[in-house]
């Protein structure tokens, strides 16, 4: 057995483990119920808003390749960025989605140090504008969760996000005992990288600023999710409840977030008295809709007749990187 393999099937076991868990403290049925109620009209806009998040998050990533000095035009790199979506959401076992998304940057032109960093920064940022989020919606947060020790959780995350950034930028200073192991010259190559984006006013702002908007349309989404099925909630409180459980679910641990996801939205939706039940369907229909959504990225990929021999060649050349 591989690593991967006992890697996908330990996700696999926390995934089902957990939706059990959490399926087992309400009746299900009743639950379910609200399934057969859909108003579709809502997510016809979950959809939309996914369309704007795939050109907002497209941009970003080209913000990140232009701050490293590698380029992708807006349509290749769109078209990159749904094929990663297709691979994270239905094969998180394999290469992974950040892996096919470097391949495929390599394919269109980008050295393997810009494919590698630009995906690895582009995530960087991406979570910092997180992280923004969850710490000016925190005030918001306080006033529904009242004095609940979680409330010390998300200055703790800020702290430990500008220390990542941080550590990141000094990777270039290892001792220059250690320059001839190609994985630190990897480390000063990213250090260096992180520099030109986060030392750059212009570029890191922009950057993290999208960052910032992507979680925003992420949380309208859920908001449509939840009109969709009648759950009774506003739009504040999507907008201060879910990027915290986006924030949750990045946890490398279960297939694509699920049972993270179904627990973290379950927790946070009781602070706005949101029953078990219909907090965990309405993850569960995020979820669903995620995985429609990138379906399309798919079919990019087989028309794309990209070899499989390709795909093991590069992520050769990502494992020696």
């Amino acid at each position: 057995m591989t690593k991967k393999t006992l890697y996908f099937i330990v996700k696999f076991v926390i995934s089902a483990l957990l939706i059990w868990l959490i399926a087992a403290n309400f009746e299900i049925g009743s639950a379910a119920e609200r399934l057969t109620e859909i108003e579709y009209i809502y997510l016809l806009g979950v959809f939309v808003v996914y369309v704007v998040l795939l050109v907002n998050n497209t941009v970003r990533w080209q913000v990140v390749l232009n701050a490293i000095h590698a380029h992708l035009p807006f349509t290749v790199a769109a078209k990159i960025l749904y094929i990663s979506m297709f691979f994270n959401q239905t094969l998180p076992s394999a290469i992974g989605g950040d892996a096919f998304r470097m391949f495929l940057s390599r394919k269109a032109g980008v050295d393997l140090k810009g494919a590698i960093n630009g995906v690895m920064l582009e995530r960087a940022a991406t979570v910092t504008g997180l992280i923004f989020l969850v710490i000016i919606t925190q005030p918001f947060l306080l006033a529904r969760i009242g004095d609940n020790p979680v409330k010390y959780a998300f200055p703790a995350l800020a702290v430990i996000a500008v220390s990542g950034l941080i550590f990141l930028m000094l990777l270039d200073r290892l001792p220059e005992r250690l320059q001839s192991l190609k994985v630190v010259r990897g480390l000063g190559h990213l250090a260096t990288d992180t520099k030109k984006l986060f030392l750059s006013p212009g570029y890191a702002l922009k950057a993290v600023s999208l960052g910032v908007l992507g979680n925003i349309l992420i949380s309208f989404a859920a908001y449509l999710i939840a009109q969709s099925l009648s759950i009774e909630v506003s739009v504040l409180d999507c907008l201060v409840l879910i990027p915290p459980v986006i924030l949750i679910t990045t946890l490398p641990i279960s297939i694509a977030g699920w049972g993270v996801r179904e627990g973290a939205m379950v927790a946070a939706f009781a602070f706005v008295g949101v029953a078990e039940g219909d907090a965990f369907v309405m993850s569960i229909l995020f979820g669903l809709i995620n995985i429609v959504f990138a379906l399309p990225g798919g079919l990019l990929w087989l028309l794309g007749d990209y070899k499989r021999e390709e795909v093991e060649e590069v992520e050769a050349d990502l494992t020696d990187a």
